[in-house]
């Protein structure tokens, strides 16, 4: 009901709106016959394989690992003390404006009863005090009002030092005109000519811009703002998210293999797709790791980038085929390593520690997570030995190895929160691995969008070109949502329906000489491409 409310008492251009709606004239079940083959079983592969299944399609889902999940996979992992403890890739927020991913979410728990409230969203530092982004009104522009007004990280000296126009394309984000005016600029220089306070910078932005998976000076301005606009501005439900009360495999990922499964899907993991190639007529012929082959008219390739490109290397009579999604692939560039680091610790946190903190201006450390705090199986295992379950996360990690990023986010971590020097570590458990799509400067059109040149390819991912505002896990779910729908209209059936947060900023249409100081940018923009 609070979250209905707070939707409500958004404006009305500010409110959630239906970006694709279904159509009750349409077939809603597939012809007999249809069939399909999804490549990869992240959010985005689930999402397009779940769509097209309910629908009657004959589904095969392929994942290389032993589980699905993709970026949010999660796998059983053994203590030394014999307990079984389910790890993954690191935390993720389930906001609560990712309405596709929650609707796909509710085929396995129509209620989402296994989501509860994450409580608080505070930014750390050891230089400043906490930044808690928790209790400001939902509805844009009163969040931005009350940060303004709360936020000891801005006072009268940044707000009367700032660029007044460069801050208001943050209120004006409209797709064409910022992506124009700002993708061939770093989201740092943005940043910087905010004019903001160091503090200001690195408390209410950088922290922000670093949960892409990259470091401001190598991530677009358009995009960032384009982000701002999606998680704040933009956002009816505010910036309140939720996670999982269990482990991911405990809680999404098998019950969506029974969910598939019961719909006539085939889900086959440990399976890679090691090739595809053109068939006789519209058909495609995909090569797998284990030595069989499918023969399909219909192809949805949910993989993250690396992979999409390894792909398209190893298929060059598909590239031929298909010479633009081929070149898109190339060009698409993979975000820096990521590392997380789950440690079993002998002793307790303090308890004044929040469940999640973002961490800002640490060399290496970018949040924490208290998983003994957030979900059954870590909270168990804490009270039976006292201990607790602490993860770190890195998102743009420059460490040569797993080993070195661990010591440096353990010996930050020991900044901020001294207690953890004297817990000892029962256990830890790291990875170190480069998954995650970059969104470089002067990216924006050049990446895969769903419908591609290969006639029955459609690509889906968190990287994918999409006609819609959205970001992280929803990009995936939409990508893979409107993959289905492309299938769908080929073959004569309606499309699944889409929801999605408004499009344009507060302050966007405005007259042209309205934001003072565009057309210069728009120079500078230009002279970098």
């Amino acid at each position: 009901m609070r979250r209905d409310l707070s939707s409500r008492a958004a404006p009305l251009r500010m409110r959630p709106r239906v970006l694709v709606a279904p159509d009750p004239g349409m077939a809603r079940a597939v012809p007999a016959g249809t069939e399909a083959v999804v490549v990869g079983a992240g959010v985005a592969g689930v999402s397009a394989a779940t769509v097209l299944a309910e629908r009657g399609a004959a589904v095969t889902l392929l994942e290389a690992a032993p589980t699905l999940g993709g970026r949010l996979g999660a796998w059983p992992h053994t203590l030394p003390d014999g307990t079984e403890q389910v790890v993954g890739h690191g935390f993720h927020a389930f906001f609560r404006h990712y309405y596709t991913w929650r609707a796909v979410l509710r085929r396995i728990d129509p209620e989402l009863s296994f989501l509860r409230p994450v409580g608080g969203y505070p930014v750390i530092s050891r230089n400043w005090p906490a930044e808690d982004l928790t209790g400001l009104p939902a509805a844009p522009p009163l969040n931005l009002v009350a940060l303004f007004a709360r936020s000891p990280s801005l006072g009268l000296r940044d707000l009367a030092g700032a660029d007044a126009s460069l801050g208001t394309e943050l209120l004006s984000y409209d797709r064409e005109r910022t992506t124009a005016a700002f993708d061939a600029m770093t989201a740092g220089e943005f940043l910087a000519g905010l004019g903001l306070s160091d503090r200001a910078q690195a408390m209410l932005f950088e922290a922000f811009a670093r949960s892409f998976f990259c470091n401001p000076d190598r991530l677009s301005a358009g995009e960032l703002v384009a982000m701002f606009h999606y998680y704040f501005l933009g956002n009816p439900e505010g910036i309140g998210f939720d996670a999982p009360g269990t482990d991911y495999l405990t809680g999404i990922w098998d019950p969506f293999t029974r969910y598939l499964r019961r719909h006539g899907a085939t889900v086959r993991t440990g399976t890679a797709c090691e090739s595809l190639v053109p068939a006789d007529g519209h058909g495609w012929r995909l090569a797998l790791s284990d030595g069989s082959e499918l023969r399909t008219r219909h192809v949805v390739l949910a993989l993250d980038p690396g992979a999409l490109q390894r792909l398209f290397a190893a298929s060059p009579d598909a590239a031929a085929a298909a010479p633009r999604l081929a070149a898109q692939s190339r060009a698409l560039q993979v975000a820096p390593p990521f590392a997380v680091t789950r440690l079993w610790l002998g002793t307790d946190v303090g308890a004044e520690r929040p469940t999640f903190s973002a961490v800002s201006r640490e060399p290496t450390l970018d949040s924490i997570t208290i998983y003994s705090r957030l979900e059954r199986p870590s909270a168990q295992w804490a009270a039976r030995t006292g201990g607790s379950i602490v993860e770190l996360h890195s998102y743009s990690c420059d460490a040569p190895d797993a080993g070195t990023a661990t010591a440096r986010m353990r010996a930050e971590l020991a900044a901020l929160w001294p207690e953890t020097t004297r817990a000892p570590v029962v256990h830890l458990q790291q990875r170190l691995e480069a998954t995650a799509p970059a969104f470089p400067p002067g990216g924006a059109g050049r990446r895969p969008g769903v419908r591609t040149d290969a006639r029955g390819v459609r690509v889906a991912g968190d990287f994918v070109e999409l006609p819609y505002l959205c970001g992280l896990m929803e990009r995936a779910a939409m990508s893979g949502v409107l993959a289905a729908n492309d299938v769908l209209a080929e073959v004569g059936a309606g499309p699944e329906e889409i929801r999605g947060v408004p499009q344009r900023g507060l302050l966007a249409g405005l007259p042209p000489g309205a934001l003072d100081g565009l057309g210069r940018r728009r120079k500078v923009a230009a002279a970098r491409r």
